[in-house]
């Protein structure tokens, strides 16, 4: 299939630019399949779409301070974002802009000491970083997506309510719309909440720059589900619950567990039409970056129909990307497999 079916055009202003508040007043468009049409709800309504036996799966991963804003020692500015240790000591894989403008071996300053040292190329534009630990807690920044240019006033809105476990580069954004009340009603409704982790990296908001989907190569990212967790979600699906994912990283940590029996790893898993869908039932998820991975895994997940409804959002003046609104997806009606790896 060719990348630019995954093309749509997406206007300037409707890319949300600052979250709303409270978390829960996010608009979410509820497909009701092809019979059903479109329902017009907000985040708060949740508990009104789901089921006792449901259970809702969050990623509790949490955003590092990635960026660091330094200077060569020549003056010259240089962006540094982290991306994930190497497990080697304090090195780490990085993005350096300019990166053709710093020389391997340099040292990058800020206030000038020294807390950075760029080392070689490792493909995609990446490089190996080795850096002083404590400059990321003194003068790190929370990376906002570049298509977001207005100053978040309240750093903690990047931040989902549930965020526990330090190292993702970007939020897991759909989890942003859910606030302390929604999560006490569902649980007042009956609906459990799990939590999985996946460190969000380049693999999620990597574009596809290839013609051919099947060209696109995922980068790998790092995941976790606690055994008693995936105990619990399979009991849950043996009873006939519904596994509901809170964003595409969740899709992507289910689905690779189940397809590996791996509960812990990384996951290059790139989800496009022909996945044999093996947990996740309902899907909460953001409108996505035309020519995205996560835009191929929603047609995987509800095929062609996506585009009807993205059409529908854009003409009803849904907020788009990270801080926009969202859609609660039902999966397509094929059967779900039933052997787990």
């Amino acid at each position: 299939m060719r990348t630019d079916f995954f093309d749509y055009d997406l206007p300037q202003n409707a890319i949300a630019q600052t979250p709303i508040e409270p978390r829960h007043a996010a608009r979410m468009l509820v497909d009701l399949g092809v019979a059903g049409g479109i329902e017009h709800r907000t985040v708060a309504d949740l508990d009104h779409l789901l089921e006792p036996r449901d259970v809702l799966v969050v990623n509790n991963t949490k955003v590092l301070a990635a960026r660091l804003n330094l200077f060569k020692p020549t003056g010259g500015a240089v962006e540094v974002l982290l991306l994930e240790p190497t497990g080697n000591g304090d090195e780490w894989q990085a993005l350096v802009r300019p990166s053709r403008r710093v020389a391997d071996g340099t040292k990058l300053e800020l206030h000038g000491r020294p807390v950075v040292t760029v080392g070689a190329p490792v493909g995609d534009g990446r490089r190996l970083v080795t850096i002083d630990s404590a400059a990321i807690d003194e003068h790190g920044e929370v990376p906002l997506p570049p298509y977001i240019t207005e100053p978040l006033a309240d750093p903690d809105r990047y931040q989902t309510v549930f965020a526990d476990r330090i190292g993702s580069v970007a939020a897991p954004t759909a989890g942003l719309h859910l606030s302390e009340e929604v999560l006490q009603r569902l649980a007042d409704r009956g609906v459990a909440v799990e939590t999985i982790e996946l460190f969000v990296g380049l693999a999620t908001f990597r574009p596809i720059s290839t013609d051919r989907i099947d060209d696109h190569e995922m980068h790998h990212e790092r995941y976790r589900v606690d055994p008693a967790v995936w105990e619990r979600l399979i009991e849950a699906r043996d009873r006939g619950g519904r596994l509901v994912a809170v964003g595409t990283t969740v899709v992507r940590t289910l689905e690779s567990a189940a397809i590996t029996g791996e509960l812990e790893g990384s996951t290059d898993l790139f989800i496009r039409r022909g996945h044999e869908w093996r947990m996740v039932d309902v899907l909460l998820t953001n409108f996505h970056v035309p020519r995205s991975s996560l835009l191929v895994l929603v047609d995987a997940f509800i095929g062609e129909r996506w585009r009807e409804l993205y059409v529908t959002a854009l003409a009803e003046g849904y907020r788009f990307l990270s801080f926009g609104d969202c859609m609660l997806l039902v999966r397509r009606t094929e059967p779900r497999r039933t052997e787990i790896a």
